[in-house]
């Protein structure tokens, strides 16, 4: 019996009841990470009087918070993942991170300047310890059994999309219709209820993800044998310690200048401030790094990290664009859409509304009831807190649909758009999970110009929407409808590239080397996160000076620019990937 057949006894859905207890794990991780994240800038930029004020922030200064926050999100578990795989394993790191980021929750929920800061510090390290260690918690539990894996990242992954969704709809209607320190507040209830649902259900994980032993010297030697095929020279550490200083500061210092008017050193080269200028700095010195060091490599290694260097410059730039979903869009939804809805419409919205929240819930409370049935001795208190969850879930939700049923207008909520993009996921996924496995798979140029094409396509219907409205127009009421195609055609695009990079990342980059190459791309993914927000917080500038229309066309041509880029790249790309498919 091999190590992992222990799992493969009880099983749920044919897969390991462990595997369900990391599937509400995440699924409470992702409904509090995406839950805060919907409410935040609409918070933070909102009125400051009215029945549920907002503390009247710049979209500037909110997004220029987020995007550090976003940033710092994708860097964290690089630490954190190395932390739980040398020093206290993966279970420990787990609880330790649901914890900080229980108490993030907590503090935001005080509605004060100093314990926002507070949250999202701990909300930034107990993401660092969470998150990279759930799926390797799942790579242990199938070990041997590569034929269920793929299964079982789809699994797991659906739970990451029903938390998203979840999040977002409710905390986004708690914290719009009752107040915003109870939809922050709503994020840590179930956070905490995650952790103690995974705290609890440690028996059915046997040995996997604790404290690492000692490993073998021998494997100690080899490892570092292999690593000095190519090692870090004196000025590998140089440019790397140039680009972690001016990194940070203008990480640091973008949100301080903005929010609090404090510049860390205060001066201006060439038309850019200190921040802007240490973010040049910071670029120039990591670019210098690729090309020092990647040259040093056998060539099939060399030419196919350049490949895939290629892939994470592209990937900077979709997040860059993408993530307006967090940033820019729930302002122009608030402002420039009109949400009110009467007689017949407000009824068909209320019906499609009953329809996409009951229907997944119905689905995942079955899941809940299947794991209930076959561990219910052997993690009964874990089950109590998981059942209780979802008693707090149905109430919240058979509130909400009474509430809305009772008007006869009704106001779609801000952050009711924000859930397109989860439900199209999992409307979607499976056709494109179908063609990648199919004879029409098509090469990864393609798949980064159809997913670039269609995020710019997204953001072309809001331009065109946009089209009439004038220069310096503070409100609008534009038609929803450009709303759901955006959000569509940016979930399209998503399910085109997003997961193309980490299965790139596997096949071109060999083992000795994912570490490195693992940080190149979720630094490719934090800097488009930050960048989103940079460019997105200047949506009341390019709307005053030149128009809203002007703002989006930005994001409509540049991803269709690089997207024909890629397709051009195509015979280069090709070459440098010495065979990989």
């Amino acid at each position: 019996m091999s190590n992992t057949d222990q799992f493969f006894n009880k099983t749920v859905i044919g897969h390991p009841a462990a595997l369900f207890v990391l599937f509400f794990t995440e699924m409470w991780e992702r409904f509090s990470y995406y839950g805060m994240r919907a409410i935040l800038v609409i918070f933070l930029t909102g009125a400051i009087l009215g029945d549920n004020p907002g503390w009247g922030w710049s979209s500037s200064s909110a997004l220029s918070l987020l995007g550090t926050y976003a940033m710092f999100v994708y860097l964290t578990p690089l630490v954190g993942g190395w932390l739980a795989d040398n020093k206290i394993g993966y279970r420990n790191a787990v609880v330790i991170g649901a914890l900080l980021m229980t108490l993030g929750h907590a503090s935001m929920a005080l509605e004060t300047p100093t314990f926002l800061y507070i949250g999202i510090t701990l909300l930034v390290l107990g993401n660092g310890f969470f998150k990279p260690n759930m799926t390797s918690i799942i790579s242990k539990i199938y070990e041997g059994r590569d034929n269920k894996k793929d299964g079982a990242y789809n699994i797991f992954y659906m739970g990451v999309n029903a938390g998203a969704f979840l999040g977002i709809m409710l905390c986004g209607w708690v914290g719009e219709k009752q107040g915003w320190s109870f939809g922050f507040g709503l994020a840590g209830i179930f956070m905490f209820l995650g952790m103690i649902q995974f705290y609890y259900a440690q028996p059915l994980f046997g040995e996997i993800g604790d404290k690492p032993k000692n490993k073998i010297n021998n494997k100690k030697t080899e490892s570092k044998s292999l690593e000095k095929l190519n090692p870090f020279l004196p000025l590998d550490y140089v440019l790397i310690l140039i680009f972690i200083c001016s990194a940070l500061i203008f990480i640091i210092n973008d949100p301080l200048s903005k929010i609090g008017g404090i510049d860390t050193f205060n001066f201006t080269i060439g038309g850019m401030g200190d921040s802007l200028f240490f973010a040049l700095i910071a670029l120039i010195s990591f670019v210098v790094l690729l090309i020092v060091r990647i040259p040093r490599y056998t060539v099939i290694v060399r030419d196919r990290m350049i490949a895939f260097t290629i892939f994470s410059f592209f990937t900077v730039f979709f997040w860059a664009a993408f993530e307006q979903g967090a940033g820019s869009l729930p302002i122009y939804t608030r402002d420039f859409t009109n949400r009110i809805l009467e007689g017949d419409f407000a009824l068909i919205f209320k019906i499609v509304d009953l329809l996409v929240t009951i229907i997944p819930l119905f689905i995942i409370t079955y899941v809940l009831y299947s794991l209930i049935k076959t561990t219910a001795s052997k993690i009964l208190f874990s089950n109590i807190t998981l059942a209780f969850s979802f008693l707090i879930i149905w109430a919240i939700v058979i509130f909400k649909l009474y509430s809305e049923f009772q008007s006869s207008e009704t106001e779609v909520p801000i952050t009711w758009f924000a859930i397109l993009n989860s439900l199209f996921i999992i409307i979607f996924a499976p056709l494109f999970t179908k063609w990648w496995d199919s004879k029409y798979n098509p090469p990864a140029s393609v798949k980064y110009f159809l997913g670039l094409a269609l995020l710019g396509l997204g953001f072309g219907f809001l331009a065109f929407g946009a089209r009439n409205i004038p220069s310096g127009a503070e409100t609008a009421s534009l038609s929803m409808m450009w709303l759901v195609l955006a959000y569509l055609f940016h979930t399209l695009g998503e399910l085109c590239l997003s997961p193309m990079g980490l299965s790139y990342l596997s096949k071109l980059i060999p083992a000795r080397m994912i570490a490195f190459m693992f940080g190149v791309y979720y630094l490719a993914i934090a800097i488009g996160n930050k960048l989103a927000h940079y460019i997105g917080g200047d949506i009341e500038n390019i709307t005053q000076e030149y128009s809203l229309s002007g703002f989006f066309l930005i994001f409509t041509v540049v991803p269709i620019f690089l997207g024909l880029l890629s397709l051009l790249l195509h015979p280069l790309l090709k070459r440098l990937m010495h065979g990989v498919n």
